[in-house]
């Protein structure tokens, strides 16, 4: 048997370790600031430096495009302030695995949403989503008890479902690198905006602060021309293979950094990872000509490739 690894292939691993590497680093820098300010500073530099790169594609800017940015970034600003919110409260490793329930609660969504009904392999991936939930949400591993960052967490994963739904509705309709920087500029103004209702003061400004926030910025940007470039010869399907490895590299930074998940939350963690897989799954109704590409809807491609 033959295996291979394309350098594409093998750069999306990277990226995934260092997105799950970004779980611990969040954390440790809102011990310095409140999750409103920190997102707002991390994707104001995201959005200069994205907006750095596609200064000639901003003159077209349309209506349209101003739209569909604003919206999304009004869910990607809720989406990450939540989650970063949530990072108060519980570990790292534990984030991770609820965010990643945004996979599974797309089609869930959409139906609610939109009347849009799940596939059986959405269906059989939400299941066992929920069932890793259960399992990992309970603070020290009680069951049916999630604490405060876990349903923190939880919703800024709908959120993010939410993020993904609304670049579905627009895709194909904009340009990608026009509404990318109105999306995060506009992440950027509503998570400071919210910094006052929250009753959140801007911090003392450290060094730690500086570097994570704009750093995790900078970080996104390059992250972002890096997937559209490989994600041009990766398959939807191995991208999603790939990008399932993001919670449990969260699990092994955490775990290097002090973080013990009960036995309990780890199976949890697994039940949520294989969630994922299958509701990225279709039936096959036909049998697949040798060489005819896989062109299936990815979420997390749809996610990545034009928010971060």
């Amino acid at each position: 048997m033959k295996f291979s690894i394309k350098p594409q292939e093998a750069i999306l691993m990277l990226i995934t370790m260092f997105w799950g590497g970004t779980f611990l680093a969040v954390q440790y820098a809102t011990a310095d600031s409140g999750p409103f300010f920190f997102v707002g500073l991390r994707f104001a530099a995201a959005a200069v430096a994205v907006g750095l790169l596609s200064l000639r594609s901003l003159r077209g800017l349309t209506m349209l495009e101003l739209k569909a940015g604003v919206a999304i970034g009004i869910a990607i600003a809720f989406g990450y302030s939540l989650q970063t919110w949530g990072l108060h409260f519980i570990p790292s490793s534990k984030s991770a695995f609820i965010t990643a329930m945004y996979v599974p609660l797309v089609p869930l969504l959409q139906w609610v949403c939109l009347g849009k009904m799940p596939g059986v392999m959405a269906w059989a991936g939400i299941a066992l989503a929920f069932v890793g939930l259960v399992l990992l949400a309970g603070p020290q591993g009680s069951l049916l008890a999630p604490g405060h960052g876990e349903v923190i967490t939880l919703v800024s994963a709908l959120a993010i479902a939410a993020e993904i739904i609304l670049i579905s509705a627009w895709a194909g309709k904009v340009d990608v690198k026009r509404v990318t920087v109105v999306q995060l500029a506009t992440a950027s103004l509503v998570a400071f905006a919210t910094m006052l209702p929250a009753g959140e003061s801007v911090p003392v400004m450290t060094p730690r602060l500086w570097v994570v926030g704009i750093g995790l910025g900078i970080f996104s940007a390059i992250i972002q021309v890096t997937m559209n470039w490989a994600q041009r010869s990766v398959s939807p399907t191995r991208a999603t293979v790939i990008y399932t490895g993001e919670p449990v590299w969260a699990g092994v930074f955490g775990r290097f950094a002090g973080e013990r998940l009960p036995l309990l939350a780890l199976v949890g963690g697994v039940f949520i990872v294989l969630g994922v897989l299958v509701s990225e799954m279709r039936l096959k109704h036909r049998k697949k000509a040798k060489d005819e590409p896989d062109d299936k809807p990815h979420a997390r491609t749809e996610r990545e490739g034009a928010t971060q």
